[in-house]
């Protein structure tokens, strides 16, 4: 897939982060409490500045920790709609350029970074 590196998927983000992109971000040497939010639920979450993910370079249109970047990152814009299932964000405008195979090996990424997510929220309630 190509990206344009416009932000629209670094804009009011609500990514999901497991304890292994804790991790992985915690030893660039970014505290916790910079950037995640636990909901309600457990979930830790990507907090945003300014409308943005926190690690998002609003005037180099680009993440701060590519390298590093949280797991669903990677995986984007291949997500979960709860009521159809896999797909490919609607407000991605590269959505076009990612290949059916490119979905399918994404979307089973997807499906199990979710289940080690969902059982590590469980884990903080």
């Amino acid at each position: 897939m190509r990206c344009s590196h416009c932000g629209i998927c670094c804009t009011e983000t609500e990514m999901l982060l497991s304890k292994e992109d804790i991790k992985r971000i915690e030893k660039k040497g970014f505290h916790k409490k910079y950037f995640i939010k636990i909901s309600k639920e457990g979930y830790a979450q990507l907090k945003n500045y300014n409308g943005y993910c926190v690690f998002y370079n609003l005037e180099e249109h680009q993440c701060s920790i590519y390298p590093d970047k949280p797991s669903g990152c990677g995986v984007y814009p291949v997500i979960l709609d709860e009521d159809i299932g896999i797909i490919v964000d609607d407000i991605c405008p590269e959505k076009a350029t990612i290949t059916y195979e490119e979905k399918e090996e994404k979307g089973k990424a997807v499906i199990k970074l979710l289940d080690v997510i969902d059982a590590e929220a469980e884990t903080r309630l």
